[in-house]
């Protein structure tokens, strides 16, 4: 069962829609706003070897908001990928579920830029994330 609604992403390719990465982490996007996309992540099955959420796992969560509020925001006609994620990590989450938030900080006819608030259940930042996205005409690979 996907956790993410692939009919919302522009340009999402049907034959990997069922091979989604923040499926198997189990994010769930619950607002789908251009302005504002968020979604949460369970901690439990995404630690790290201490017990602690592992910050690969936050990368993916940002990532992945980052992306859809990319795509959401392309110019018509565009694919956007991205170019450049940093993540701070400032404090561990052990347990339930974490929330992130993504806002445009930049949005170009070529690059977008977004932030990634990510809290724990109560309200404490864990981990802010800054992504920028380029708009292709194709995507990668493609002919």
């Amino acid at each position: 069962m996907s956790t993410i609604d692939p009919s919302k992403i522009p340009g999402l390719r049907p034959e990997v829609a069922d091979q989604l990465l923040a499926d198997k982490l189990g994010i769930e996007v619950t607002d789908w706003d251009p302005k504002r996309v968020v979604a949460t992540m369970p901690v439990k099955g995404n630690l790290q070897p201490y017990g602690l959420l592992h910050g690969g796992a936050n990368a993916v969560l940002a990532e992945t908001l980052g992306s859809i509020a990319a795509a959401l925001n392309a110019p018509e006609g565009k694919l956007v990928v991205g170019l450049e994620l940093s993540c701070t990590h400032h404090r561990a989450a052990r347990s339930g579920l974490v929330t992130a938030v993504c806002t445009p900080q930049h949005i170009g006819r070529s690059t977008s830029t977004f932030e990634i608030v990510i809290t724990e259940e109560s309200g404490k930042r864990t981990c802010t994330a800054r992504l920028t996205c380029v708009a292709l005409d194709r995507a990668p690979g493609d002919k």
